[in-house]
């Protein structure tokens, strides 16, 4: 197992401490393509659990991406804007998108583990 958390919206979460490293999920990068833009928050923006945080491009469609859980942005992943194709080859890796400071550490309960989040995407065919 990772250890890693999702949400319904496909992001993930690995948790550090107070803060997490949030990205999109391996099946939310295969329903969107070849990632070719990906828009990032401001270091030091104050985000709530649900609300839109990043947009990603593909050559299928522009997708808003959400902050599974309240927080302030510390690091954003300018790699990125560069390179948005490692959303694609490493989703929970080289491609995350932010590291958050929890605002609310109680929130990270109303997210699904990894097992939970494979019988959600599986529910999804």
């Amino acid at each position: 197992m990772s250890g890693l958390k999702y949400s319904k919206d496909h992001e993930w979460l690995r948790v550090e401490g107070d803060s997490a490293t949030m990205g999109i999920s391996d099946y939310a990068q295969e329903q969107l393509g070849d990632i070719v833009y990906v828009e990032l928050p401001a270091v030091g923006r104050k985000v709530k659990a649900a609300e839109q945080i990043a947009v990603v491009e593909s050559v299928k469609a522009a997708s808003e991406v959400y902050a599974p859980v309240t927080g302030e942005v510390i690091a954003a992943n300018d790699k990125l804007a560069e390179n948005p194709g490692l959303v694609n080859s490493a989703p929970t890796g080289e491609g995350w998108f932010v590291k958050l400071k929890l605002a609310d550490p109680g929130e990270l309960a109303g997210l699904m583990d990894e097992a939970a989040y494979r019988d959600f995407v599986a529910s999804l065919a």
